[in-house]
């Protein structure tokens, strides 16, 4: 099984200068290997045995970009920006992995032949974690210990564990992020026993649920769920601070104080959103051995009319939390056509 916590840490302002001036490096590699391989595939989208009347490269083909290679010129671009000397080697090699994750993704189809979409150059800002992949371990780049995380080339950072790491689990990452309203350091976890589900001989108990706008969640003996349309009731608020911000100069200090501001709106409709789902989740876990959820077309139903409705609701987030929750209690979820008798699959 594999958990992450998320702690604040509480870095001085040097420190949180560091962890900014890293972000803005590693945005500006992403930038450029990004660069790297979309002109190696414009230069080399021709076929080999004919020429498109589109584009034809000019002058000599250039050697195929991958994480390989990529990873090779790491060395070089230390010696030719010094900057970069100041990064955990495997910060930039953790990178240039997500690059490469994003990019095969949109070029390589999935099992359904769906494709992600094209890799995106970051803006100022817009990269906003690092990673350490290992920690608490022979040339880790960071190690947690009795409160303190000790980061390469930042220091020692004070961490608020408001709950403690379970007994039996392994630290595997160390994610350094920067939100609204301060920085956290995202601690992943793993221990190899994972709860079995329970047999069907087993279950005593069995409920299906039906997600909906008019009650977020109905089960199939009769209970209910309120919604709570979050994103509703702050939505006239929001528009205000945007309005403000639409007022404001652009890259001025008001502006980016009116930015975080707006940040820190989101922020909070998501916990609240993210809160209750918890809660949902665990009391449905707690209640019944087995849970039945309809196997909806989300993403069309959020073309409606109800659009902003149903992505508020958030169904598919809270489904997945429902089957994280599950899963550490060793409670079934069962998936079922919308349009099907649920009763056949309790069968």
């Amino acid at each position: 099984m594999l958990i992450t916590y998320v702690y604040r840490i509480k870095p001085n302002p040097k420190q949180e200068a560091i962890m900014l001036h890293t972000l803005e490096l590693l945005r500006r590699h992403w930038n450029y290997a990004l660069g790297q391989r979309l002109d190696w595939l414009r230069r080399t989208r021709c076929q080999i045995d004919r020429c498109s009347i589109v584009s034809t490269p000019i002058g000599e083909i250039p050697d195929k970009v991958n994480y390989y290679s990529q990873q090779a010129a790491l060395k070089e671009t230390k010696r030719l920006f010094p900057e970069y000397k100041s990064i955990w080697a495997e910060s930039q090699q953790v990178n240039l992995q997500r690059l490469n994750i994003a990019w095969e993704r949109w070029l390589i189809p999935d099992k359904s032949g769906k494709r992600g979409g094209r890799p995106r150059f970051k803006k100022t800002g817009k990269l906003r974690s690092f990673v350490y992949p290992r920690i608490n371990c022979l040339r880790a780049g960071a190690h947690l210990k009795n409160g303190v995380l000790k980061l390469s080339k930042i220091g020692e950072i004070p961490v608020i564990i408001h709950r403690p790491i379970p007994d039996g689990f392994k630290l595997k990452t160390c994610t350094i992020v920067c939100k609204a309203d301060g920085w956290y350091c995202c601690i992943s976890m793993e221990d190899k026993t994972v709860p079995a589900p329970l047999p069907k001989d087993e279950i005593k108990t069995a409920v299906g649920i039906d997600v909906g706008l008019k009650e977020f969640l109905t089960t199939s003996v009769g209970s209910k769920v309120p919604i709570q349309q979050t994103y509703r009731k702050t939505q006239n608020h929001l528009a205000r601070q945007q309005r403000k911000l639409a007022r404001k100069d652009q890259e001025s200090k008001p502006c980016e104080r009116q930015k975080n501001k707006i940040a820190r709106i989101h922020q909070r409709i998501g916990r609240i959103r993210e809160n209750f789902h918890y809660n949902t989740a665990h009391r449905l876990v707690k209640k019944y051995d087995l849970i039945a959820v309809e196997d909806l077309n989300i993403r069309g139903l959020a073309r409606s009319k109800l659009a902003k409705s149903i992505l508020d609701a958030a169904w598919g987030r809270f489904i997945n939390i429902l089957e994280a929750v599950a899963v550490k209690r060793g409670v079934q979820i069962v998936k079922v056509k919308p349009h099907g008798d649920p009763e056949t699959y309790f069968l």
